[in-house]
């Protein structure tokens, strides 16, 4: 990756700091990315600069919010590409990750990512967040929920609120101006046994994208109803 530097002082703008290894994993990751791109729709984005300032700061971003070093585990729903789960595995590689996507492909280009790459403690699991969230080998077993999926966050809370533990937090990556639809889902949120903590705006070093950040508690545990059966999220949200 030849720009490599550029997401070095970037990085160092959110008290990153890369090593050697770190920068090749990233490399390697891209490297991957635009392969697999060739043959199915992973990303739009495959400019470099653009892949690092729109991919991998933007999922560190996070780091300016949340103090990650005192998060042992982590889920990222509709994880995609790998985004935020595997640039958070690399910086912070202590935190166990668990990567889930619906789209069985995805999650056979991610599982060769965590084996290429050499990463540790990391799964990348095929289902739906609706059927994941009822076992009980994910179900409230995780300090932080991430997710940068594009749907309302009355709906996202219902996919993800369940995988958190009592005390997690729940984070939406969000785009700016955000606001009306984050307010209007505190009903779904504290229906789900939580509470909007904070929506906070963080801009990218040397850029002028902004990101928001839905914050969310978990105070209770989640009724077993939730999430409801595969699709009833998407059609009926929460109120």
């Amino acid at each position: 990756m030849d720009k490599i530097g550029l997401l070095e002082e970037i990085l160092k703008k959110l008290n990153i700091s890369i090593d050697e290894d770190q920068k090749q994993k990233f490399s390697d990751y891209y490297s991957l990315l635009l392969e697999k791109n060739k043959v199915m729709n992973l990303t739009r984005i495959t400019d470099e600069e653009e892949f690092i300032i729109k991919h991998l700061a933007d999922s560190l971003v996070i780091s300016k919010v949340i103090e990650m070093e005192n998060i042992d585990s982590l889920i990222d729903v509709g994880t995609g590409a790998g985004f935020p789960g595997i640039p958070i595995k690399i910086i912070y590689p202590n935190i166990k990750v668990t990567l889930l996507d619906s789209l069985d492909k995805r999650v056979g280009f991610l599982k060769e990512v965590i084996d290429k790459l050499g990463l540790k403690d990391i799964e990348a699991v095929h289902g739906r967040a609706e059927d994941f969230g009822q076992n009980d080998n994910y179900r409230e077993k995780y300090d932080l929920c991430v997710s940068r999926a594009v749907a309302d966050l009355s709906v996202l809370s219902e996919y993800c609120i369940p995988f958190i533990k009592e005390q997690g937090l729940f984070v939406s990556y969000k785009a700016e101006g955000s606001e009306d639809e984050i307010y209007a889902a505190r009903n779904a949120i504290e229906t789900l046994g939580s509470g909007l903590e904070g929506v906070c705006t963080e801009q990218i070093p040397d850029t002028d994208i902004n990101r928001q950040f839905a914050i969310i508690r978990k105070i209770t545990k989640t009724d077993s109803k939730y999430p409801r059966k595969a699709g009833k999220p998407s059609k009926k949200p929460l109120k």
